[in-house]
């Protein structure tokens, strides 16, 4: 499923003066007074907010980077269990004729193993591991930080299970030196598991969405691995909550929300005494104002246990930067070559929404932008057609992603695509459970469209491309839309409610 994605924009910069990489050579070689001349205002070629607000990645570091990927060929390169590799291509990766690690997978997993090892070796007191791992979004970061983790659990449960044979042994050899007279204490029937309601490693996401997405490969994966995991969010009761904690059966690996697991160990702060591995997924939301003082509280309570703490993020922002820079300044990062860096197959527009006829309305410059994507689609399908025009022909759904900041203007922008005859709902963290997943379901469903060929649906939709397609004019009423797009779907989001959309380039 392949997806357009638009962003606001006020201004028409450079491709070449947005590139972090150029950013950072600029800042190398003219000094802090090529910085502020560049940050000035000129004409309509202005920085986006987005990229000023992204840390550079220089040049030396990203060839550093993509001599280390040579290194590695397969997933049997790892120093990884030998059910965990076999659990890659049997149940993580089943049907992929090419199985081989993506370049965060190459990057991370030999640098999180090796710390595990040492701490395996020297008993647990190599110390607390701080890594940052970021990659580009849909590069496999979410098997870059679970094998890994995976692969601990099991060795502890090993060192565990040695440590139990021993244990029981001791208590056979003293029960054999007692006399005759001493008696012995009824067996507990009902004991606790040791691991019940204390997972080793816990995963934290910012949404629902993420907790299943996240959930459903840890669960291919324990088919295999033999591990037990449990999901909990607000889409879920608190009895079905209780119980995945609670398991008698015991947890391995919890996979939650900040805000749900905070208040739980508020409660109970045992739930955090035994995590040896926390991963902060989606570091730059996670670690961002709203969820800060939850994920902090996790990271405090959980601290004299852990071995590892990972981070992950598709960016690292200045905001995210700065904080790791002064909260952990011995972290380790781990960087792909093209992070921050704009892939040659996405093509990159602008919109100057000050110019006529927009007016400085963003809405309407959206609006306009969507009915080209739709025309040029429609235009295609009609002029390619084989064997001369038919009655109806076979239209390709075009699926538009339009992000925005706030959650209120999801709503407000779809609304507004709505009114001027395109397919728009909104997606927002407000959705409920069921609803996001219909939303979800339909945006994303692999189907076609068939149009009528050159009459009234055609000439209502494909039009004059060089004169806009709206008036700036407001109206006070809401008409029903005069026209329809009718091969184009969009869903207006927030960058956090879009989180755990899977798309296929």
């Amino acid at each position: 499923m392949a997806a357009n994605t638009i962003h606001g924009a006020s201004t028409a910069p450079s491709a070449l003066e947005n590139d972090p990489v150029t950013e950072e050579v600029k800042r190398s070689s003219g000094g802090r007074d090529a910085m502020q001349k560049d940050s000035q205002p000129q004409g309509t070629y202005k920085a986006l907010k987005m990229q000023r607000s992204l840390s550079a990645v220089p040049y030396e570091r990203r060839n550093m980077i993509k001599k280390r990927l040579g290194e590695v060929e397969s997933f049997d390169d790892f120093d990884l269990l030998p059910t965990v590799k076999e659990a890659v291509v049997t149940q993580a990766l089943a049907g992929m004729i090419d199985i081989s690690p993506t370049p965060v997978q190459r990057i991370a997993i030999p640098a999180l193993t090796a710390h595990d090892k040492k701490a395996h070796e020297k008993g647990g007191r190599e110390g607390m591991g701080q890594t940052l791992l970021a990659a580009e979004t849909g590069s496999g970061k979410t098997l870059a930080y679970l094998l890994p983790v995976l692969n601990a659990v099991k060795h502890i449960e090993a060192i565990d299970a040695v440590e139990e044979s021993r244990r029981k042994a001791e208590e056979e050899e003293r029960r054999k030196r007692k006399t005759v007279f001493e008696l012995e204490p009824p067996p507990l029937t009902n004991a606790p598991h040791p691991t019940t309601g204390r997972p080793r490693a816990i995963i934290l996401v910012p949404t629902s969405e993420l907790v299943l997405q996240v959930g459903m490969v840890a669960k291919n994966l324990s088919h295999k691995i033999k591990f037990r995991s449990a999901l909990i969010s607000s889409a879920y009761t608190g009895t079905v909550i209780r119980n995945r904690l609670f398991a008698p059966t015991g947890i391995d690996v919890l996979i939650s929300t900040p805000h749900l697991l905070s208040s739980i160990a508020e409660s109970d702060p045992n739930i955090l005494s035994r995590v040896t591995h926390l991963v902060i997924d989606e570091a730059d939301s996670l670690l961002d104002r709203s969820f800060a003082p939850s994920t902090s509280a996790i990271i405090d309570k959980a601290t004299p246990s852990l071995r590892q703490l990972i981070l992950c993020s598709a960016t690292i922002p200045r905001s995210l930067d700065n904080y790791l820079r002064t909260r952990f300044p011995d972290m380790r990062r781990l960087v792909t070559p093209n992070l921050h860096a704009i892939p040659r197959r996405v093509q990159l527009g602008v919109v100057d929404v000050d110019k006529e006829p927009y007016r400085g309305n963003k809405s309407l410059a959206c609006a306009d932008t969507i009915w080209s994507i739709g025309k040029q689609a429609a235009e295609h399908v009609l002029s390619h057609t084989p064997g001369g025009p038919s009655q109806t022909e076979r239209m390709d759904i075009k699926r538009i992603l339009v992000f925005v900041n706030e959650r209120e203007k999801t709503t407000e922008v779809a609304e507004f695509l709505n009114s001027k005859g395109i397919d728009s709902i909104a997606l927002n963290r407000d959705t409920p459970e069921q609803r996001h997943q219909e939303i979800l379901g339909a945006f994303t469903s692999a189907e076609t469209e068939y149009v009528p060929h050159a009459s009234a649906a055609t000439a209502s939709t494909v039009t004059d491309t060089n004169t806009p397609n709206y008036s700036p004019r407001k109206l006070a009423a809401k008409p029903p839309p005069r026209r329809h797009l009718p091969n184009t779907k969009v869903l207006v989001a927030t960058d956090l409610g879009s989180r755990g959309i899977d798309t296929l380039a």
